[in-house]
C-alpha cells in the first residue's frame, strides 16, 4: 500500500487527523487515519460530501448502518462519531479491509465497526437505518432494488461518488422505488444525494 502525506483539517463537524499526529486544538469530532492504506482520507470532493450531509441526518445516534465501498472507513467511523450503534464496512479489495481495520482500531471503535472483504452479496441479509455509498453510479444502479430492500422504512441512504452525467438516471431509479430526496451537493465532477425510505 502506498503512504500518503496529509496534515489535520477539518470538513463540517469532523476533524481528519493522521494517525500518529497530535490532536489538533480546536477539534471537531475526530477521525484518526493512517497515512498508508486505500482511497478516502476526506479531501475528495464525494467524501467531504458526505461527511458534510452526515450530521444532519436524523436518527443516526443509535442506528446500525453500513458503509459500502468502504475504502480507509472514513463514512463508517464518522457515522460511529456520531453515535452508530453499529455499522458495517464492506469493501471488495483486501488491501482496503485492511486499512479500514487499521483505522477503526486507531479510533477505538472496534467494538462498533464490523469490517468485512467481499460484495453486498457477502455479508447477512439484514435491515439497515443508515445506508452509506460513495461508489460508482455502475454499481449504484444495479444494486438499487437491493440497497432500498436493505433500508428500514423512514431510514437514509446516502449515495455519491455518482458522475454529474449520470446524476439523473441514480435520481430517477431511486424516486421509482419509493425514496425521496432529502438533501443533495453537486460538486464540480460528482453528486452526493441522501434519500429517505418511506
Amino acid at each position: 500500500m502506498s503512504g500518503r502525506i496529509f496534515t489535520s483539517f477539518s470538513i463540517g463537524l469532523f476533524t481528519i487527523i493522521p494517525a500518529g499526529d497530535p490532536t489538533p486544538n480546536p477539534c471537531g469530532l475526530p477521525i484518526v487515519l493512517g497515512k498508508k492504506g486505500a482511497f478516502g482520507s476526506g479531501e475528495h470532493e464525494t467524501t467531504a460530501s458526505c461527511l458534510e450531509l452526515m450530521p444532519a441526518i436524523p436518527g443516526i445516534k443509535g442506528s446500525h448502518a453500513l458503509d459500502l465501498g468502504s475504502g480507509t472507513g472514513i463514512l463508517a467511523l464518522a457515522a460511529a462519531r456520531l453515535g452508530a450503534e453499529a455499522v458495517v464496512a464492506v469493501d471488495l479489495e483486501e488491501a482496503a479491509t485492511v486499512s479500514c481495520r487499521e483505522n477503526v482500531v486507531f479510533n477505538g471503535l472496534e467494538g462498533r465497526i464490523t469490517t468485512v472483504c467481499g460484495e453486498l452479496a457477502s455479508i447477512e441479509i439484514q435491515l439497515f437505518d443508515l445506508i452509506l455509498a460513495n461508489i460508482y453510479a455502475d454499481i449504484l444502479l444495479p444494486l438499487a432494488d437491493q440497497l432500498v430492500g436493505m433500508t428500514n422504512p423512514g431510514g437514509h441512504l446516502l449515495l455519491s461518488g455518482i458522475p454529474l452525467q449520470d446524476k439523473f438516471d441514480i435520481v430517477q431509479r431511486y424516486i421509482r422505488l419509493g425514496c425521496s430526496v432529502v438533501d443533495s451537493r453537486i460538486g464540480e465532477e460528482f453528486a452526493t444525494y441522501l434519500f429517505v425510505r418511506p
